[in-house]
């Protein structure tokens, strides 16, 4: 079994910089930062919700890239641009996480990456183990 494994989702954004959209250790999985970018078109969405929402989207699919999911996560951290945008956050956050909700912290930043965005998050997620097989690959996700 691997110690690290990059994790890579086409269904998400591709990392724009020295980084991967998520790593997995430990029988954890580690996502970077999601910035509500849609994926098919590449652009930020529009508004703090449609933003939150893209994001959670993002690293759901990520999570499952990675043969987990949002149910698995244990904690997340949010960075929002004008703390005044917490309700609005919060509201949406609470579509994806409706019970067991992961720890979580909500920090307020004077800039994020992409001009125009207003949130960031990050999760940290429990990932069932795998079982060992005996494919090519120092590392797979066959699910035999």
């Amino acid at each position: 079994m691997c110690d690290r494994v990059v994790v890579k989702c086409e269904k998400a954004p591709a990392a724009i910089g020295p980084y991967s959209q998520a790593i997995k250790a430990g029988g954890f999985v580690f996502t970077s930062g999601q910035l509500g970018i849609d994926p098919s078109t590449g652009q930020l969405v529009e508004g703090v919700e449609n933003q939150t929402r893209q994001c959670l989207k993002n690293i759901e699919a990520i999570l499952e890239a990675a043969g987990t999911s949002l149910k698995n996560v244990v904690k997340v951290t949010v960075f929002l641009k004008n703390m005044d945008h917490f309700a609005k956050m919060n509201a949406v956050y609470k579509e994806f996480f409706v019970e067991d909700q992961p720890a979580r912290s909500a920090i307020e930043v004077s800039r994020l990456p992409k001009e125009g965005a207003e949130v960031e998050i990050e999760a940290v997620a429990l990932c069932p183990e795998e079982e060992e097989c005996d494919c090519e690959e120092s590392c797979c996700r066959c699910n035999h």
